[in-house]
């Protein structure tokens, strides 16, 4: 059985946290990317270790390229080949309407949440690639609902950087599928994570889940098990697919 080897940027908390324990519980050997929640990240792989998996963590800020080319560049030396990617990491600042974002704000979001992304799986791709030697592998963007509705007067902005995802996603997807890498993204909803605390409403999931169909919002850990899925060899003929994990919505 080939060896799993996979890099979850964004592992600290939230969804990123979920999938790190989750894929160690499969096998897979794991990288925790964190950027400044050193304790929390440290705690993830202290859990993963407790259970017998194998674990590291990598501090690096994703809006920039020279540290995540480091972040690479010490996985392969560590790990070896890189053979998944969960491109999970992302900010999301306070609530705005359009009236009152900057550029300086459009700037710090896209930087990580979309550029981060982009030069995450450009390094992958390098690693992965039958173009370029590599063994082949699996990249799962993390996207969001909300590049389907728009976040109108709460987070347009963020909405607009996970449209960016999805197209990153179908695009590469087309790229790679002949050299052995395939490429699919989760778009989450409402999910239970301290990212709604960021936006400045910490109960949000709470003051909407009674308008879903579901009439509840989800867990990481739901997330989690289809970022799992779109990993393994069960999804080995899937590829510029999403997954939506929104509660019908």
């Amino acid at each position: 059985m080939k060896e799993k080897i996979t890099l979850v940027t964004g592992a600290s908390r939230g969804i990123g946290r979920a999938t790190a324990l989750l894929l160690a519980r499969h096998g897979h050997k794991v990288c925790i990317n964190y950027r400044n929640k050193e304790t929390q990240a440290a705690e993830v792989v202290s859990e993963i270790r407790s259970a017998g998996g194998t674990a590291i963590a990598i501090s690096a800020d994703l809006a920039d390229e020279h540290q995540i080319i480091g972040m690479f560049n010490r996985l392969d030396d560590e790990f070896g080949p890189l053979t998944g990617l969960v491109n999970n990491a992302g900010i999301l600042l306070p609530q705005s309407s359009i009236e009152d974002i900057r550029a300086d704000r459009l700037q710090q979001i896209f930087s990580v949440n979309v550029s981060g992304s982009f030069i995450c799986a450009r390094e992958a791709v390098k690693r992965m690639s039958a173009r370029h030697g590599g063994n082949g592998g699996s990249i799962v963007n993390v996207s969001s609902a909300a590049s389907r509705l728009g976040s109108p007067g709460e987070y347009i902005d963020y909405a607009a950087s996970k449209g960016a995802i999805d197209s990153l996603t179908r695009g590469l997807s087309l790229e790679v599928a002949a050299y052995g890498v395939r490429v699919n993204a989760v778009r989450p909803g409402f999910i239970y994570t301290e990212m709604h605390a960021d936006g400045g409403e910490a109960g949000r999931v709470d003051r909407v889940s009674a308008a879903l169909p579901m009439k509840r919002g989800g867990h990481p850990e739901e997330v989690a098990e289809a970022i799992h899925w779109l990993l393994s060899d069960a999804a080995s003929y899937v590829t510029g697919n999403f997954i939506d994990l929104a509660g019908g919505k």
